[in-house]
C-alpha cells in the first residue's frame, strides 16, 4: 500500500462518521443499480420476473458463500426466517413491479414506502424524531402523491405500484431486522439461502419459468451477486450505526440515482413531474441530514 493510501486509510479511521457516510453512499449506489438492472433484465431482455428474482437470490447466495470462505452459517431461528420472508416479499414485489414501471419511478415508490414504514416503526418504538426529519419525510411523501396522481403524461400502472408498495414494506422490515445483526455477512448469507426455496416455490406455483435469455440471466446474476448480495451485506454492516429514521432518510437518495441511471442507460424520459418528485426527495434528505448535537444517538 502506498504512503498516500495508508495516510488516507488512517484519516478515514479517525473519522468514523466520514467512513460511515462513504459506506452508506456505496450501498445507495448498489440499491439504485438493482432498479436499473431489474428493469433492464425484465423489460428489455424479457426474462420472467419471478425467474429473474430467483436467479438474483441464487447468485447473491453464491457470492456471499464465497465471501464467507467456508465459515458456517446458522439457518435456525425466528430471525433467520423473518429475514428470509421479508427478503422474499421484497424480491417478488420488486420484480413484478418492473414489468410496467420505469427504473426511477419504481425506486421513488419503493423508498417513499420504505420511509413511511420505518418512520411508523420509530413512532411505535417511541423514539424521538427531530422536527426537520419529519419535514423531510413529509416532502418525500408529498412528492410521491404528486407522482402517483393520475394526470398528465405520466401514467402509473396500478398493479405495478401496488407490487412496489409491497416490496417497500418488505424491504423496510428487512432493514429493521438488520439493525440487530452482529455478523452482517453471516446474516445476509442465511437470509439469501433461506429465501431461495421461497422464490423457487413462487416459480412452481406460477407454472411457467418463462423464456431465458443469456443477457437476461447475466443481468440477474450481476444484480444478485454484486448489487444485492454484497450490497445487502454491506447495508447490514452499517445499519447498527444508523437510527431507524436516519436509515430511512439515507435510502431516499436511491430514487434520484435510479432516475439518472434510467435516463442514461435505459433512455427513460425525464418529465417535469418526475423532476419535481426527485427535487422534493433531495430536499427531504437535506433537511433530515443536517448535523445534530448527538450524532448516532438512539432517538435522533
Amino acid at each position: 500500500m502506498s504512503r498516500r493510501r495508508a495516510k488516507a486509510a488512517m484519516q478515514l479511521g479517525r473519522h468514523p462518521m466520514m467512513r460511515l457516510f462513504l459506506l452508506v453512499s456505496v450501498v445507495m449506489c448498489a440499491f439504485a443499480g438493482n432498479s436499473i438492472l431489474t428493469r433492464l433484465g425484465i423489460s428489455r431482455y424479457g426474462i420472467d420476473p419471478l425467474t429473474f428474482g430467483a436467479i438474483r437470490v441464487a447468485a447473491g447466495a453464491a457470492a456471499l458463500l464465497i465471501l464467507r470462505r467456508g465459515r458456517g452459517v446458522a439457518l435456525q431461528g425466528r430471525r433467520r426466517w423473518a429475514g428470509a420472508g421479508t427478503l422474499a416479499i421484497y424480491m417478488i414485489g420488486f420484480s413484478l413491479a418492473y414489468l410496467s414501471l420505469p427504473a426511477g419511478l419504481g425506486a421513488l415508490i419503493l423508498f417513499a414506502t420504505v420511509q413511511g414504514a420505518m418512520f411508523t416503526t420509530a413512532v411505535w418504538r417511541r423514539q424521538a424524531v427531530p422536527v426537520r426529519r419529519w419535514v423531510g419525510m413529509g416532502l418525500a411523501l408529498v412528492g410521491l402523491v404528486i407522482l402517483l396522481w393520475p394526470a398528465g403524461p405520466v401514467r402509473v400502472d396500478p398493479a405495478g405500484a401496488v407490487a412496489m408498495v409491497c416490496a417497500g414494506i418488505g424491504w423496510g422490515a428487512y432493514t429493521l431486522l438488520g439493525q440487530a445483526e452482529r455478523d452482517a455477512t453471516a446474516a445476509t448469507t442465511a437470509n439469501f439461502l433461506l429465501c431461495l426455496p421461497l422464490m423457487v416455490a413462487g416459480i412452481l406455483t406460477q407454472g411457467d419459468p418463462g423464456v431465458l435469455s443469456g443477457a437476461g440471466v447475466a443481468t440477474a446474476v450481476l444484480a444478485g451477486a454484486v448489487t444485492s448480495g454484497l450490497g445487502y451485506a454491506l447495508w447490514y454492516r452499517v445499519l447498527p450505526g444508523l437510527t431507524v429514521t436516519a436509515a430511512a432518510v439515507a435510502q431516499l437518495s436511491v430514487p434520484v440515482l435510479a432516475v439518472v441511471g434510467g435516463i442514461l442507460l435505459l433512455s427513460e424520459p425525464l418529465t417535469p413531474r418526475i423532476s419535481l418528485a426527485a427535487v422534493m426527495v433531495l430536499a427531504g434528505i437535506g433537511l433530515s441530514s443536517l448535523r445534530q448535537r448527538r450524532m448516532g444517538s438512539s432517538g435522533s
